[in-house]
């Protein structure tokens, strides 16, 4: 067996960064990545990218201070899909968690679709606990450069933060 050591860091998100994200979703998504990054210029939002030692972003995720008065609220996670299960997406919500206790909050909350196991299981194994589930809907951009409205039920997860 091949072992491969990559060593990460995490910094904000750059507009640098936004033509190298193509892997974080539709074309749509990556063209409001920079709306973000202006969203976090004002304060509003942490939007972290977790890098390579060559500054290539391979996991990308927000922290919103918007959504919830004492709590910051995870959302748009991703990691390269070559890379999942490496232990990347750990390290975004770890340093996502950190930014939310650096702004003096003690509480994270995410909303993850009902039908992502894979996901809910990672929330669950970094402590959080679902408290609910609400439905919620986005546009989605097909290939062909239509939109839709995806429409989809989360549950809702939140941990207490030290």
């Amino acid at each position: 067996m091949t072992e491969i050591r990559l060593h990460l860091s995490v910094r904000d998100l750059t507009d640098a960064d936004v033509p190298s994200c193509g892997w974080a979703g539709s074309a749509k998504h990556v063209r409001e990545l920079v709306h973000q990054i202006r969203r976090a210029e004002a304060g509003e939002i942490d939007y972290l990218a977790v890098c390579t030692p060559t500054g290539l972003p391979v996991a990308v995720g927000g922290v919103d201070y918007t959504v919830k008065p004492a709590a910051g609220t995870l959302w748009q996670l991703g990691v390269h899909p070559a890379l999942r299960s490496c232990g990347i997406g750990t390290l975004l919500i770890r340093s996502a968690e950190q930014r939310i206790v650096d702004r003096g909050l003690a509480r994270a909350e995410l909303g993850v679709e009902a039908n992502n196991p894979r996901a809910c299981s990672l929330y669950e194994r970094l402590g959080y606990r679902a408290f609910g589930s609400e439905l919620a809907s986005w546009d989605v951009e097909d290939e062909d450069g239509s939109l839709r409205r995806h429409e989809t039920l989360c549950t809702l997860m939140r941990k207490e933060l030290p």
